[in-house]
């Protein structure tokens, strides 16, 4: 696929529903890519898997999609999040595992024009979000990414 694909990223926490429904629309993103392990729990507030995939819909038309492939292990996670690791080993462990998953080859460009990866983090330096996008960009050339 030579055509330019946009793909944005967004994480939920430390906004409202209010701007986060708003952001996704005003962006004209069409489909939402939830990159997340865990999206039932109940600290994903208005984002439980199925809260959203509703309000998506109901709001903005906005597909969901969940793909457990761009998500990071709970191994990696917890070694990250519960146990106090450095960015720069989670870093390094996740990009090994999407390498391994060939999410190149799993997910098509196609399914992430105008989508949005999806998880929790507010900002995207330290989330896996933005190396999903940095990867795929740096395997097919052709990705636009932004940071909602």
């Amino acid at each position: 696929m030579s055509k330019e694909i946009n793909l944005f990223t967004i994480g939920f926490t430390q906004k409202s529903a209010e701007q986060f429904f708003e952001t996704l629309l005003k962006s004209g993103v069409r489909k939402i890519i939830d990159t997340r392990l865990n999206n039932v729990s109940q600290l994903a507030g208005f984002t439980k898997r199925k809260d959203l995939e509703y309000f998506l819909q109901k709001i903005g038309n906005i597909e969901y999609i969940h793909i457990l492939d761009l998500a990071p292990t709970k191994d990696i996670l917890d070694a990250y999040k519960k146990n106090g690791g450095d960015w720069e080993t989670y870093e390094k462990q996740f990009l090994n595992l999407i390498e391994q998953r060939q999410i190149e080859k799993t997910v098509t460009p196609e399914i992430l024009d105008c989508g949005c990866l999806l998880c929790s983090e507010p900002k995207p330096h330290h989330c896996h979000r933005r190396l999903v996008a940095e990867y795929l960009k740096d395997k097919w050339g052709n990705v636009k990414i932004c940071h909602l």
